[in-house]
C-alpha cells in the first residue's frame, strides 16, 4: 500500500496534483447522518481553488442524491446510478440516461431465482422523477423515499435503471457471487452497501459513467484521485489514477487500493486532500 501519491498528469495550477477528485457519497464523502464535515467541505473548497475539478459519483440513482447535492451547493456534474446517469447538479438536468434492458432483466431474475430461491425485488425507474418501487420483503435502507407495489407487473410498466435484490438467508456477499454465476451474461451485478445488490445494464459501472462526464470537462483517467468504500467502487478506482479507500471500506475494495484514508466519520477525504495541498 503506497503512502505518498504520485503526480498526475499535469499538476493543477496551485500545485495539487490532480486535476479530477471523483468522491462516492454513501460511506466516503457522506457520514452516517448523511452529512458532510466541515472540513471535508473546507478541503475540497481548498482543491476546487486549486483548479481541481469535484465529480461526485454515487450508485443512488437522481432522486435519491439531489437533495444532497443541493444541501452541499454542489453545481457540477454528478454521476448516479451507478454510472447509468450523468447528471448537471446547477441545471438540475439530466444529461445522459441508460436503462436495463427488461426482458434481459427479466431472464437474469429467473435464473437467479432458479439457483438460490425466491428474491425480494426492489427497482429504479428512470428519470429525474423516478420512483424507487419496493416490492413485500425488501428493506429499505435509511429513510429514502420509495413506493410499495405488490403486482410484479408493476416493476416493468416503465424504463428502470436498476433492480435491487435481497435474499432472506444469504449475505450481501453470497448473493452478489450467485448472481453473477447464474446471471453474469445478462446483467452486471454490483454490490453496494449493506443490503444492496443490484442488477444493472450489461458492462455498466461507475467507470463507464465516471469517463463520459470526465470527458465533458475535458479530463482523462491519469488526472484523477477516486475515493470509495464498497466493491461497485472497484471500476473507478481501476479506471482513476489513485485509488484511495476508506477505513471502513469492504474488504475487496481495500485489496485494490492505492491508499487506505481514515474512515468516512473521520473526515478520511479531508485528510489525504489536505496532505496533497500541503
Amino acid at each position: 500500500m503506497s503512502e505518498a501519491a504520485p503526480e498526475a498528469s499535469g499538476t493543477v495550477p496551485g500545485g495539487f496534483p490532480y486535476k479530477l477528485i471523483a468522491t462516492d457519497l454513501d460511506g466516503t464523502l457522506l457520514r452516517s447522518d448523511e452529512s458532510v464535515s466541515q472540513r471535508t467541505r473546507d478541503a475540497l473548497a481548498a482543491a476546487t481553488a486549486a483548479g481541481a475539478a469535484h465529480i461526485v459519483v454515487t450508485g443512488r440513482a437522481v432522486p435519491w442524491t439531489r437533495h444532497i447535492l443541493d444541501d452541499l451547493g454542489y453545481r457540477g456534474l454528478a454521476v448516479c446510478g451507478q454510472g447509468a446517469q450523468v447528471y448537471d447538479a446547477g441545471e438540475h438536468r439530466l444529461l445522459t440516461s441508460v436503462t436495463l434492458d427488461r426482458q434481459l432483466a427479466g431472464v437474469a431474475l429467473a435464473k437467479i431465482e432458479a439457483e438460490v430461491g425466491p428474491l425480494f425485488l426492489a427497482a429504479s425507474r428512470d428519470g429525474l422523477d423516478g420512483d424507487v418501487l419496493v416490492g413485500p420483503g425488501y428493506a429499505v435502507t435509511g429513510a429514502l423515499p420509495s413506493t410499495p407495489f405488490t403486482d410484479a407487473a408493476d416493476l416493468w410498466s416503465a424504463p428502470l435503471n436498476k433492480i435491487y435484490v435481497q435474499h432472506p438467508d444469504l449475505s450481501d456477499d453470497e448473493l452478489a457471487e450467485a448472481a453473477r454465476q447464474a446471471a453474469g451474461g445478462f446483467v452486471t451485478v454490483a454490490m453496494a452497501g449493506e443490503g444492496i445488490v443490484e442488477l444493472l445494464p450489461l458492462g455498466l459501472s461507475k467507470a463507464t459513467g465516471l469517463s463520459l462526464a470526465a470527458r465533458r470537462l475535458g479530463l482523462k483517467a491519469a488526472d484523477t484521485i477516486a475515493f470509495g468504500d464498497m466493491p461497485n467502487d472497484i471500476p473507478m478506482f481501476a479506471w482513476a489514477a489513485r485509488g484511495v479507500a476508506m477505513a471502513n471500506a469492504h474488504e475487496e475494495l481495500r485489496a485494490v487500493a492505492d491508499e487506505v484514508t481514515a474512515s468516512n466519520e473521520e473526515d478520511g477525504i479531508a485528510v489525504v486532500l489536505e496532505r496533497l495541498l500541503g
